[in-house]
């Protein structure tokens, strides 16, 4: 029985050892941009995501001499303290001294100001692959704001943990915000140094501007690989499953329905007070100060857990799933109240609410999907710098 664990152990390893060795991110490639950067201000983009194996990208920097002179931040901060929409404000790193400009809040994009004297911006985010996941409309400012003042920006890409499907409705043009820019999907199947290059490929810079770009791509990836992520991209999205989930999950934070937060499993279950199922239950609780209080805080709250849902992956291959937000608005009571005005915002339509409202099944409603989405993906092919899932 001991030599079989063993023999386990060994294998296990190995094929981890196998894979970690062939995904290699772009951050990870020094020999490539490094040279880049010698005798440049940078100012860097970069979250508790953007590490070299353990060490973070700026303290790499730093270490090889490269000036760096400034650090923005998107949601969540520099080292990714705050949580989903809480005021993220300027700091100063105290590892490193260096200025932390929040990008989020009012200031979105980068000033003129912030740019003085910087010669080149290292982008480094780790995103997962949704339209409604900031980071990607936190790129398209600074893309902008590069083109701007004639500022080249490195792009460092990271695999896409949902890069191997692409689905749900695309953005209509009335319903852009900071949730969504773009006229994609909301599981868009990008790497960030993709959506970069359709971003200036389809001229979706202010004043139909290009912005002048050079990137590095990852090593051994295609869009059909399942990758693991080795640092979470935010406080509640903690692992694989919440990751896996969040494309469809994050449709109820437009709802009256919450999705976990404040629990140990935010975006792995859903639930409500007034749910009639009583099978499974939790409790939201605000868990510390520095965090928000959450949806139904200390209230039991009914619903499903999705956990064995999402470990199963060939479930969760290649679509969003309406399935629980339709049964929700079936069994709760209170209709009237089961939509907030985010939910559009997150749709990227008003006709999701509407065929929701109206009874249609999730067959009928991804149908309506397709006219849209085929256009997209035409659109999507002319970007792609990995192999294709399909």
């Amino acid at each position: 029985m001991k030599r079989i664990y063993f023999a386990s152990v060994i294998i296990f390893l190995v094929s981890s050892l196998a894979y970690a060795q062939s995904v290699r991110t772009g951050a990870e490639q020094t020999e490539i941009y490094f040279p880049w950067l010698k005798h440049k201000n940078i100012a860097v983009i970069a979250n508790p995501t953007s590490m070299i194996n353990k060490t973070h990208l700026v303290d790499s920097l730093l270490a090889a001499g490269i000036k760096v002179k400034k650090v923005f931040c998107p949601e969540h901060g520099f080292r990714g303290e705050a949580q989903a929409g809480e005021k993220v404000e300027n700091s100063t790193d105290a590892p490193t001294g260096l200025p932390v400009i929040s990008l989020y809040g009012k200031h979105k994009k980068p000033l003129p100001d912030d740019l003085k004297d910087i010669d080149m911006i290292v982008f480094d985010l780790q995103d997962v692959g949704t339209r409604f996941y900031t980071y990607t409309s936190t790129m398209t400012y600074v893309m902008e704001a590069c083109a701007e003042n004639k500022i080249t920006l490195v792009i460092l890409d990271r695999p896409n943990p949902n890069g191997y499907y692409v689905d749900g409705p695309v953005l209509e043009k009335d319903f852009s915000s900071f949730v969504g820019l773009h006229p994609v999907p909301v599981v868009h199947g990008l790497t960030v140094a993709e959506y970069a290059l359709m971003i200036n490929g389809e001229r979706w810079l202010n004043g139909n501007r290009k912005c002048k770009l050079k990137y590095v791509s990852v090593e051994n990836y295609q869009h059909s690989t399942r990758y693991s992520l080795p640092v979470i991209p935010s406080p509640n999205l903690p692992n694989d499953a919440s990751i896996l989930l969040y494309p469809s999950l994050c449709l109820f934070e437009g709802t009256s329905v919450s999705v976990g937060r404040g629990t140990d499993k935010p975006f792995q279950i859903i639930g409500h007070p007034d749910y009639p199922v009583h099978d499974f239950s939790f409790t939201p609780h605000k868990k510390s100060a520095s965090v928000s209080v959450p949806p139904f805080n200390n209230r039991n709250c009914y619903g499903i857990d999705l956990t064995s849902y999402a470990e199963n992956h060939k479930q969760t291959e290649g679509k969003l799933n309406l399935e629980w937000i339709i049964l929700m608005y079936n069994h709760l009571p209170d209709k009237n109240n089961f939509f907030n005005d985010y939910f559009d915002k997150l749709a990227g339509n008003h006709m999701l609410q509407q065929q929701i409202k109206n009874g249609l099944t999730e067959a009928e409603i991804r149908e309506s999907w397709l006219p849209d989405l085929n256009k997209y993906k035409k659109i999507r092919k002319k970007y792609l710098l990995y192999p294709d899932f399909e």
